[in-house]
């Protein structure tokens, strides 16, 4: 009898043993499942962005002509909103911002749109920093943007449709019509979209030159230029302007839709510049104006 009970005992044993290994095994599956899910949640993308509606209009360009207020053409301005001929790195510090993230205190600038004679500012206008453009391997070695860093893009002077994709025209929801350099013709209930992508390889040294634009080169087959070593995030500013149909009604106060260019001063937090730089880009990951995917 004793024997029975003692087999039977090592047999539940046993039995539970079985049993509780299978549900480890069981559990640890499914931990698996909820890791693999969510590593396929993050969209590997390297990039992040900050939302940065209208401020002000004034004939002002602190990076073209700084200290001489009314000397440029109309600019629209957007994040900080004390952006003016007189604006420096200290200025734009003390300033506020438009901006989500509100930590990001930085000037946006482009010239003014106009339907006829009316002054058409946009309602969409988003600042996506990208780790594109280059190879992975680049990517993973981007560095941020140094403090007060001046970027221009495009061509205020433009004469004729430049042979590239910087600058360009397209309609939001209405993907049959084809970008161009110009204005395009978008059909009712659409809006006018305008994308400029900046240059991202400094040359390690300047934060401004005398053109504004030789200290920064765009990658050439992946690669920043031996001039230009230092890999920087690519800025891509998507304005949506609520307006759509003949397109000789639409005018930039710099000239025709091929002069669109775009102005950037850098007036991030080192550190929240930094932390997205690393936890975004470098790693490949999709993340949101807070800086997380």
């Amino acid at each position: 009898m004793t024997e029975c009970c003692s087999a039977c005992a090592f047999s539940a044993l046993a039995l539970s043993l079985v049993q509780a290994n299978a549900g480890n095994a069981a559990g640890d599956r499914a931990a698996a499942e909820v890791a693999t899910q969510a590593a396929a949640d993050v969209v590997r993308v390297a990039e992040f962005l900050a939302e940065c509606p209208y401020t002000h209009r004034a004939p002002d360009d602190p990076i073209v002509f700084p200290g001489l207020p009314g000397a440029s053409h109309m600019h629209s301005f957007f994040g900080n909103d004390t952006t003016n001929g007189n604006s420096d790195l200290e200025s734009l510090e003390k300033g506020r911002t438009s901006c989500s993230p509100d930590t990001d205190l930085s000037s946006y600038w482009v010239p003014t749109l106009y339907d006829g004679d009316r002054e058409v500012e946009p309602t969409g206008t988003t600042f996506y920093y990208l780790g594109e453009g280059v190879r992975d391997d680049i990517i993973r070695q981007i560095k941020p943007f140094p403090r007060g860093l001046r970027i221009m893009a495009g061509n205020a002077k433009a004469t004729a449709p430049q042979e590239n994709t910087i600058a360009r025209w397209s309609c939001l929801h209405a993907g049959h019509v084809n970008p161009s350099q110009d204005f395009v013709n978008c059909p009712p209930g659409t809006m006018l979209e305008s994308y400029l992508d900046f240059p991202q390889c400094w040359n390690g040294t300047d934060l401004d030159s005398a053109d504004h634009k030789s200290h920064m080169a765009y990658p050439v087959a992946g690669a920043c230029p031996s001039t230009h070593p230092v890999p920087v995030p690519k800025l891509r500013q998507v304005l949506r302007y609520p307006v759509s149909g003949d397109p000789a009604r639409f005018r930039l106060a710099s000239g025709p839709g091929y002069t669109m260019h775009g102005d950037f001063f850098n007036v991030w937090p080192q550190e929240e510049m930094a932390q997205r730089v690393r936890d975004c880009i470098n790693a490949i990951v999709k993340c949101g104006f807070d800086g997380t995917p």
